[in-house]
């Protein structure tokens, strides 16, 4: 599988201000790119990572019992891309008569509830034109009501060993700055600051430190966001990670070096490689406690044909 990347002028970038090369790149072609390496007509993609080896690989790692919560609460002002909703209505729905009088509550919730929130992007989610991961298309695929191919509920639940990259404690502060790019030597530096390495079948979680704006500045979290470069999410594909995930809200880098690419490695990522990316994860707990190694474990909601889910993960130490 070959891709196409173009080097363009030197821009600025850095919080030092050092000067890196802004990467161009072109998708590749459906012979390129399929049939993926999990086969013709595969739907689960790095889902495939996901065997019983690979669960237990991810207990040994529980030592103490301890569970981080990594997922964000749901609420009507939470930041959210575009005219996305999370809208709230409680039902009291009755109140009985028989002597313990049992009353009964419930909710009514309009929202876009595979992209709001802590969130997996599944397959659906993403093109390379009209074509989706493994090159089905779009045409022979969508409905009204969902997808007929390559929806979330094929992802099922995952467990797997997690691995927080802190690139933002790597480099010294809280919180990287606007659009920063993350290069490979930015993960390869902080992982051996950590002295972790990565493993086939990982959940690559990366810390920027934008999540500490989740709440407090929504509309500066959701106007931009440091994340990983074009050249940073093919080196961590070629590690055959289960997903990858971070605190921003695109995982990649937002808005990308190059002013002609509109958030490529939602395409390398979903559409190339078949790797889910997962949003806006709360990471400053696990940054705080310095947690680098853990059982990660997860699970979609099952919306037949649904383009992603709203998630609650857990980190298990």
């Amino acid at each position: 599988m070959r891709f196409i990347i173009v080097m363009t002028t030197a821009t600025a970038l850095g919080l030092s201000g050092a000067a890196a090369r802004a990467q161009s790149w072109q998708p590749p072609t459906d012979a390129q790119r399929c049939p993926s390496k999990w086969g013709a007509g595969d739907q689960r993609g790095s889902g495939n990572l996901m065997k019983p080896e690979t669960v237990l690989r991810a207990a040994r790692l529980i030592r103490t019992g301890e569970v981080i919560e990594l997922g964000q609460v749901l609420h009507g002002s939470m930041p959210f891309f575009g005219p996305r909703i999370f809208d709230m209505q409680l039902k009291r729905t009755n109140m009985l008569p028989e002597s313990n009088r049992r009353g009964s509550n419930e909710e009514l919730v309009i929202t876009e509830l595979g992209q709001v929130g802590t969130q997996i992007d599944g397959f659906t989610h993403q093109t390379i034109g009209n074509g989706l991961y493994n090159c089905f298309k779009l045409e022979e695929t969508a409905t009204r009501n969902g997808f007929t191919k390559l929806g979330v509920e094929n992802v099922g639940m995952l467990m797997t060993r997690g691995v927080l990259i802190d690139v933002a404690a790597s480099k010294g502060v809280d919180m990287l700055t606007e659009t920063y790019e993350i290069t490979v030597q930015d993960l390869q530096d902080a992982l051996k600051r950590e002295n972790v390495a990565l493993q086939p079948g990982d959940a690559v979680i990366i810390n920027t430190g934008w999540g500490r704006l989740w709440g407090k500045d929504n509309v500066r979290y959701m106007k931009t966001n440091p994340g990983i470069g074009i050249a940073a999410a093919e080196w961590l594909a070629r590690q055959d990670p289960m997903l990858v995930g971070s605190d921003n809200w695109g995982v990649e880098v937002v808005h990308n070096p190059d002013p002609k690419l509109n958030e490529p490695v939602h395409q390398i990522m979903l559409v190339v490689h078949g790797v889910h990316l997962v949003e806006s994860l709360k990471l400053d707990e696990l940054a705080a406690k310095r947690v680098y190694e853990f059982a990660f474990v997860v699970e979609p909601l099952k919306i037949q044909g649904g383009t992603g889910s709203t998630i609650a993960p857990v980190a298990i130490r």
